[in-house]
């Protein structure tokens, strides 16, 4: 869908060139974990599915993602961080210092299966939004993205 449809809080959630790791943080007001639900690699490429979730309160899962690295432009300690999964990518690019460029490509409207409602904590068929992007380091691109949030309000 066209970035102008999307609806508030959605529009200022997505349709902007930042982390959605910061994104989500400061309009919740509370720092995110990331948990990898699954992740495969196979030489310098590294994917998984993720969810985010708050560090305070109920600790609830804010999004979901898929995401596909490429580690043969990250430096070692990016590499690293990123393998252990045990922090959000964009706090890894972020705290690494390492150049990067976000391009949101398209957004979407979805859905959600009973899976991610599940994960939500709302009704199978609730819609949501979300946005894929790539991230570029320098001009080569090293992140391919999926970002779906949960539903708000």
């Amino acid at each position: 869908m066209p970035a102008d449809e999307v609806p508030e809080p959605y529009r200022s959630l997505l349709v902007h060139k930042h982390h959605m790791t910061v994104a989500v943080e400061q309009f919740y007001g509370s720092a995110v974990d990331v948990r990898v639900i699954a992740c495969r690699r196979e030489g310098d490429e590294y994917a998984r599915k993720i969810l985010l979730a708050l560090k305070e309160g109920a600790r609830r899962v804010v999004q979901f993602g898929l995401v596909r690295i490429n580690l043969g432009v990250c430096p070692e300690p990016v590499r690293a961080a990123i393998v252990e999964g045990k922090t959000p990518l964009g706090r890894v690019l972020i705290q690494h210092n390492m150049l990067r460029r976000i391009e949101p490509l398209m957004f979407l409207r979805a859905t959600l299966a009973p899976t991610m409602a599940e994960w939500f904590r709302v009704a199978p068929g609730t819609e949501t939004y979300g946005r894929i992007g790539v991230i570029y380091t320098g001009t080569r691109p090293a992140v391919e993205v999926l970002e779906i949030l949960a539903p708000v309000g």
